[in-house]
C-alpha cells in the first residue's frame, strides 16, 4: 500500500496577472477561470484579484438607510452611553456610600452596614 501524498500548487506571479486580466477584462468569469486553469481553491483568485487588480470585480456590501433611520440609531446610541454614564456613577456612590459605612463603624464600634440590612419588627 502507498500513501497518497498532497500536491501543492505554487503559481508564478505573471501567471497569477494573466488570470487576472482575463478576468477583469470581462474573458473569463472566476468559476470559468478555476475550470480552465484547474484552480481548486475556492478563494485563491479573488485573493489575487485583491493583491493584483481591481477590488471593484468582487461583491461588496453596501448599506442604504433613510435618513431616519441613521438619526434614531445615532439617538440610540447617544442614550446608551447616558445610560453608561449613569450606572457608573451610580455604582461610584454606592462604592463610596458602603465605605462611609465602614468607616463610621470602625469609629463608632458598630457594624452599620449590619444594623441597616436587618429587618425592623413590627412590635
Amino acid at each position: 500500500m502507498e500513501a497518497k501524498g498532497f500536491i501543492i500548487k505554487r503559481y508564478s506571479l505573471s501567471f497569477k496577472q494573466k488570470v487576472v486580466n482575463e478576468i477583469e477584462e470581462g474573458k473569463l468569469r472566476i468559476s470559468e477561470a478555476q475550470k480552465l486553469y484547474d484552480i481548486r481553491g475556492a478563494e485563491t483568485i479573488p485573493c489575487w484579484i485583491k493583491k493584483l487588480g481591481k477590488n471593484h470585480l468582487l461583491n461588496k456590501v453596501v448599506r442604504i438607510e433613510l435618513k431616519d433611520e441613521v438619526s434614531k440609531l445615532k439617538q440610540i446610541e447617544k442614550e446608551k452611553r447616558e445610560l453608561e454614564a449613569a450606572l457608573a456613577q451610580a455604582h461610584l456612590k454606592i462604592m463610596s456610600l458602603e465605605k462611609m459605612l465602614e468607616i463610621a463603624g470602625r469609629e463608632y464600634g458598630e457594624d452599620f452596614k449590619k444594623r441597616y440590612d436587618t429587618k425592623v419588627s413590627r412590635k
